[in-house]
């Protein structure tokens, strides 16, 4: 199936009335992790040397991430005009390094690295699709959809070769639980609060991670509905060889729901306890 391309988007529908002001830095944020997709693949390249044809299948999931900054870039400039998407990228790739050069798993084996693989494309299909769901802004609701569809696929390719590993390297349940855990937990690193120092603050700002990231999750957690992450949960429990549906698939959901809400007030009060701060140094 032929993939989508920035010339395939509307972008002549864009409607800055539907424009939710609260969304425009998220978009800023998401458009930098999203580009930098290249270093990730180039990292992968490394941790799967004798691999190719999962580096082919690598290659061609870090263009298509490539994409997803540059959709994501260009609508943020068509809601900010003033905003200089390829000069903030630059400051956030010359800020926040991935180890291009690795030639083993950060994550302790190959089949650890594609779990991990498969938690970042259960979060972002997710979360594209809550964002899809929540703006009322044509063209982003449409790229928010083709970037969800394309994470989703993404998760599908991770997850086939991740079984294909596991069939010579055996990890069990434990340690599969561990990892995905682990990465899901390091969705509030620096990878996701530098992207939103870089795509929304001034240069001359110090960075400062637990202001970007308060700034970042106290917004973005709050477009999460119930059903995004009961779908999202059984998503982690089949990469992870548990039944995605069930009993213990929907009491997951539903601690895992409370616990976003819970932490989202927590992430929305830190983050209002900066703003005034920032207005007064402004």
């Amino acid at each position: 199936m032929k993939h989508w391309r920035l010339e395939d988007v509307p972008w002549d529908r864009f409607d800055p009335s539907k424009v939710d002001p609260e969304v425009v830095p998220l978009v800023k944020a998401a458009a930098m992790v999203e580009r930098n997709g290249i270093d990730y693949g180039a990292y992968l390249d490394g941790v799967f040397a004798d691999d190719p044809d999962f580096q082919a299948a690598a290659a061609r999931w870090a263009v298509e991430e490539v994409q997803h900054g540059d959709a994501l870039g260009r609508w943020a400039m068509l809601a900010d005009p003033t905003w200089d998407y390829e000069g903030c990228f630059e400051r956030y790739r010359a800020g926040y390094k991935v180890q291009v050069g690795a030639t083993a798993s950060i994550r302790g084996s190959r089949s650890g690295e594609l779990i991990a693989r498969c938690m970042v494309e259960t979060g972002t299909s997710t979360y594209y699709t809550a964002l899809a769901e929540s703006t009322a802004e044509p063209v982003l609701a449409g790229i928010c959809k083709q970037i969800a569809a394309d994470e989703f696929r993404h998760f599908k390719l991770f997850y086939d070769h991740m079984k294909r590993y596991l069939g010579r390297e055996n990890i069990n349940l434990a340690r599969r639980l561990v990892i995905a855990a682990g990465r899901v937990g390091e969705s509030e690193d620096d990878e996701l609060a530098f992207a939103y120092h870089c795509g929304n603050e001034s240069p001359e700002l110090p960075y400062d991670h637990d202001r970007c990231i308060a700034g970042y999750m106290g917004h973005a957690m709050a477009f999460y509905r119930y059903r995004h992450l009961a779908h999202g949960v059984g998503m982690i429990f089949k990469a992870v060889g548990l039944p995605p549906r069930g009993r213990l698939s929907e009491v997951t959901a539903r601690l895992f729901w409370q616990l976003v809400q819970h932490r989202q007030r927590r992430f929305a009060a830190r983050a209002a306890q900066w703003q005034e701060p920032l207005r007064r140094a402004a």
